[in-house]
């Protein structure tokens, strides 16, 4: 039947004529029933309530005329939908929400009524003898998992329920006979073809072994089928499923979330997605679909594989990015810096193009098409929807689109070079080693033979021959890879030694070598790591984990911004509750993912040594302030909700110095009347002290020393603030006052901290006999001296006569001597400013101060840069700091040379 509305861009008066005069579908509908235009209002969206109230106000009755009420539903959902649209009124997110808040209200109230009508045959369906009842679970696939249905989709469905068992009527039936029965009448309610039309084509091949499966399964059978029989491509099916029926959702994720996501980072996923998106487009050019704005090039299909793709490379590790709207992943992978700013801006924008351009191709004849229309006239009624000219306009920016789809698709999916390596032969023909140690040689090796032999060695070894064919055929290809990038810079023996062991580390984790061979930027910048510094070497075989932080230069070089990285571990922790395992394996991974930033940051000569100790500084301090609470959760018998507990920092924590490999020196404090304070502070202090050192799979934290406390190992763990300031200014010897000009609050209660803070200023200020404490402080350099006795020939930086020991005593000398005249020397501001300091208030010659001053950076400087090269001690020949120990022996004779 000829609609008589207006024709395309005639000016239609209200959104329900324009609907009609552009949809061939909303034209038919009100052909057949004219009263629905004055019956569907579309100043508002149709709401899943009200969805919910037009069924539930449906007559009962049997299966009929169920049906029919969902299909009365659907027309006024539908016809409200696409007038609002059309008109401009909905946003693309009212589209997809009441396309699939539609989806679940129909498949919620068709189950309950069949339900109903089955239980009074059969009774109810209940796990073993005595066991609860049971309840089928509708998971919804694709789209509509994850929230984003289009308008004539059909729906993948997957039907399990949670035991085996059976009904409790006089005419029981198995559990699993009921809810097939229940599947099969749901389905056709939904999808079946009445007068009406149908709600939805309902598809349910996504189900354990497809086709050839049982329609229903019960978790254990899902979970088996996972396990042994998954394939890559149910992984990222399994993405998006979501239960939208069913009281034990929870217990079904935790079946199918593992299958989806692993607990480390999965490049792999990389090439399984590479390979289903070459399967789909191979598809596409049989079938002739170029056009496909679903499935063709730059596609719906390819930003879900990108949004996806890092899903599960790290929805493992990360999951919140295990969300399911697509729109959602995007932002959060631009949140995350895992894309680019502009790319997820493009990626976005034609997201939203591409789904507004699915919507108004099916609302032409409510039919599931993702083509562009033949006939002029349609093309036109499409173009006219979308706001264009004319379909020319809209053709150039459907095509702008997709060219930028496919460029960030091929940026992100782009395979290596097929073609064989120039120097695979050095590994796959390694039984020539005349020929091999000649090609190293030519490349700049120095010890080719024995290189050749390790070549040849590793290959040999049954550790390669154990593989898995795939992690074989990646090593082949990524040992020539190493070679070259070794060569490329000085030392390049050293440096494939350290490459090759990494490699052989991991050669058992395929997923590694995936992120090797996907990113060889990432090889290329491991090799420089390694190549500066066997510790860094050491450190990332030990943390192979880490590589993926190599892949993003910009954020690998980027200074930390404390506040936000802060948020993110809180996030991660909060995700990970109730789960002490994943919460401290989350705290090792941040220490170690900012620590490697650091590394390169340092190698790259980008941060001042003093820049680099703040950074760890304040690394600790995050970690700490993170710690407490989850401590403290763990405390049952915790008397508040908030612990006056504080964390105090001394030695190089306290002082802003800790290098890569420091421990923390702590001691607790607390100010809680409440009688059983002690002991649940006590727990705590053990608490946190088993959080930073415990070693998971991810190591340990820190290595803490508490022996600062008072009375030292033989004393409380955790001391009463007034006891503490007590202790401190009646018992304290005068190493644990040297010891307090370097301590600082640092995390816990800030109010303890504060009292801290007060007890450690009245203390550092009390007079003192100069004299006295000079011949204390040279005794106690004395006794440190005679416990670190240096037999070799080198100057021992921290330990030796005019090193790096003698200036810290110097200082803290003159803070103990001198601070209750001048306050400005109790501040925490480092040995460097309070030698400047002491010189600016006459404590000693500027002289002095200055060449002492530029000795301790050289002497930091020499020693830092030692334990990176793996050297156990930091010790240099003594002619090559002949100036700067003559300068530190200068400082020392100035200030204490009488004691």
């Amino acid at each position: 039947m000829q609609s008589d509305r207006p024709p395309p861009g005639a000016g239609a008066a209200s959104p329900i004529d324009r609907a009609a005069a552009l949809s061939h579908y909303v034209a038919r509908i009100l052909a057949a029933q004219p009263r629905l235009a004055y019956d569907t209002p579309v100043e508002r969206s149709f709401s899943a309530a009200a969805m919910r109230a037009e069924l539930a106000a449906a007559a009962p009755g049997d299966d009929a005329a169920l049906k029919d009420a969902l299909r009365a539903l659907r027309k006024r959902v539908m016809l409200n939908l696409i007038a609002r649209d059309i008109g401009g009124i909905a946003p693309l997110e009212e589209v997809i929400a009441t396309t699939t808040a539609l989806a679940e209200t129909a498949i919620g109230h068709a189950l309950a009524r069949i339900d109903a009508s089955l239980r009074e045959q059969h009774g109810l369906p209940v796990g073993a003898p005595g066991g609860r009842e049971q309840q089928l679970h509708v998971v919804g696939m694709g789209k509509l998992g994850g929230a984003e249905l289009n308008v004539s989709s059909d729906i993948d469905l997957v039907f399990v329920y949670p035991e085996e068992g059976e009904t409790t009527g006089a005419r029981p039936l198995s559990n699993h006979e009921y809810f097939d029965r229940l599947g099969r009448r749901l389905i056709a309610a939904l999808s079946e073809l009445t007068a009406e039309g149908h709600v939805f084509r309902v598809d349910t091949r996504l189900r354990p072994y497809g086709d050839g499966g049982p329609l229903v399964s019960s978790f254990d059978m899902l979970e088996s089928y996972l396990t042994t029989q998954g394939r890559e491509w149910e992984r990222y099916a399994w993405i998006k499923g979501r239960a939208v029926t069913g009281d034990r959702a929870a217990e079904l994720e935790l079946i199918t979330t593992p299958f989806v996501y692993r607990r480390h980072l999965d490049y792999n996923a990389l090439a399984a997605l590479r390979g289903l998106h070459r399967q789909v487009r191979l598809e596409v050019e049989r079938r002739d679909m170029a056009d496909n704005i679903k499935l063709g090039a730059g596609g719906i299909r390819e930003i879900e594989f990108i949004t996806q793709v890092f899903q599960l490379i790290r929805g493992g590790r990360e999951p919140a990015l295990r969300a399911r709207p697509t729109l959602a992943v995007l932002r959060l992978l631009g949140e995350r810096g895992l894309l680019p700013p502009p790319a997820v801006r493009e990626l976005t924008a034609a997201y939203v193009f591409l789904r507004r351009l699915e919507h108004r191709l099916q609302y032409l004849d409510d039919r599931q098409t993702h083509a562009l229309p033949q006939a002029h006239e349609d093309r036109e009624r499409v173009a006219d929807m979308m706001g264009a000219a004319d379909f020319a306009t809209l053709a150039g920016e459907l095509e702008r689109h997709r060219a930028r789809v496919t460029r960030h698709f091929e940026e992100i999916f782009a395979e290596a070079p097929g073609e064989v390596h120039a120097h695979a032969h050095l590994w796959q023909d390694a039984g020539d080693a005349v020929r091999a140690a000649a090609d190293l040689r030519s490349m700049g090796y120095e010890r080719p033979e024995a290189l050749a032999e390790r070549l040849k060695a590793m290959r040999a070894s049954g550790r390669y021959r154990e593989m898995p064919a795939a992690s074989q055929a990646r090593l082949d290809r990524l040992v020539p890879l190493a070679i070259e990038a070794a060569a490329a810079g000085g030392g390049p023996d050293a440096t494939l030694e350290r490459v090759l062991e990494l490699l052989a580390a991991v050669s058992r984790r395929g997923s590694y070598l995936a992120l090797l061979e996907e990113y060889p930027q990432a090889l290329r910048q491991l090799a420089e790591l390694m190549r500066a510094s066997p510790w860094v070497a050491q450190y990332l075989t030990r943390h192979p984990i880490l590589l993926d932080e190599l892949l993003d230069t910009r954020a690998l070089y980027a200074p930390p911004d404390w506040p936000q990285l802060a948020r993110r571990l809180r996030d991660e922790l909060g995700e990970a509750a109730g789960d002490t395992e994943k919460q401290m394996d989350a705290l090792r991974h941040f220490k170690n993912f900012n620590t490697l930033r650091f590394i390169a940051q340092d190698l790259a000569g980008l941060l001042p040594l003093e820049t680099l100790a703040d950074h760890l500084s304040d690394l600790a301090g995050v970690i700490l302030r993170e710690v407490l609470p989850l401590a403290w959760a763990s405390v049952r018998t915790a008397h508040r909700a908030e612990p006056r507990f504080a964390i105090i920092g001394y030695g190089k924590l306290g002082g802003k110095e800790l290098g890569y490999a420091s421990d923390l020196d702590l001691v607790f404090l607390h100010d809680d009347p409440q009688p059983e304070a002690a002991e649940n502070y006590g727990r705590l202090a053990q608490r946190v002290n088993s959080w930073l050192t415990t070693t998971t799979a991810a190591g340990a934290l820190y290595e803490t020393d508490l022996r600062l406390r008072p009375d030292g190992a033989g004393g409380l763990l955790v001391s009463p603030v007034e006891s503490f300031r007590d202790y401190q200014s009646r018992q304290a010897w005068t190493w644990e006052h040297q010891a307090l000009s370097r301590a600082r609050y640092v995390a816990g209660d800030a109010a303890t901290g504060a009292k801290f803070e007060q007890t450690r200023v009245a203390v550092l200020r009390q007079p003192r006999d100069a004299a006295a404490l000079g011949r204390e402080v040279a005794a106690m350099r004395r006794k440190l001296a005679d416990g670190h006795p240096n037999r070799s020939q080198l100057f021992d930086l921290k330990h030796d006569t005019g090193g790096i020991i003698d200036v810290e005593f110097v200082v803290q000398y003159l803070v103990l001597a001198h601070a209750h005249r001048h306050e400005a020397l109790t501040g925490n501001i480092g040995n460097l400013a309070l030698l400047k300091l002491a010189a600016n208030i006459g404590l000693l010659p500027e002289a002095h101060a200055l060449a002492a001053h530029d000795a301790y950076r050289t002497f930091r400087r020499l020693q830092h840069a030692l334990r990176l090269s793996g050297e156990r001690y930091a010790r240099v020949a003594s002619d090559s700091v002949a100036a700067e120990r003559r300068a530190v022996r200068a400082l020392w004779e100035c200030v204490l040379g009488g004691s």
